[in-house]
């Protein structure tokens, strides 16, 4: 556990990075492991919320902006709830690694086409495209940081497809 607090927190720097302006900065504004956990969940399930409320809008045939526009913020709160977790620095150096740049890219891209197909096109249909596409980024995106998740869903596709 003390591993894991260690990493998520991003207290495993070397000697070389210990002196830089940034981890004193971090250091001086870091919070304590409670208070991350308790804001991780709060903006984890508050996403949640906006997401699911967000569907509820769509089904109470509220209009496809209203249910882009929750959807959208959901997400982005729910992935912007690990920074508490890691801290922001560490949060944006880890979603633009190598291993999952490509889908990070994808993940920001769909999120923006989504607010402007919905709120400036006002286009239901390319909105709709830019959801699924965004559903399928930030799916892609969160197995990213689970180890051999990614290759068992190819390993898994492959399979039935060659059925």
């Amino acid at each position: 556990m003390d591993k894991l607090r260690k990493v998520l927190s991003g207290n495993d720097s070397t000697p070389e990075e210990e002196g830089s302006i940034i981890t004193q900065i971090n250091e001086m504004s870091t919070l304590s492991w409670e208070t991350r956990i308790k804001g991780f969940c709060i903006c984890f399930v508050l996403g949640i919320v906006l997401s699911l409320l967000g569907s509820v809008m769509l089904f109470l045939h509220l209009g496809i902006v209203i249910f882009a526009v929750f959807y959208t913020l959901g997400n982005i709160i729910s992935m912007a709830s690990t920074c508490f977790l890691m801290g922001p620095f560490k949060q944006v150096k880890k979603m633009f690694a190598d291993t999952r740049l490509i889908a990070t890219c994808i993940v920001i891209f769909s999120i923006i086409m989504t607010l402007i197909a919905a709120l400036v096109l006002h286009k239901a249909g390319l909105t709709l495209i830019f959801i699924i596409i965004q559903s399928l980024a930030m799916t892609w995106y969160s197995l990213s940081y689970i180890p051999y998740a990614r290759d068992a869903v190819k390993k898994t596709f492959s399979t039935v497809l060659d059925v």
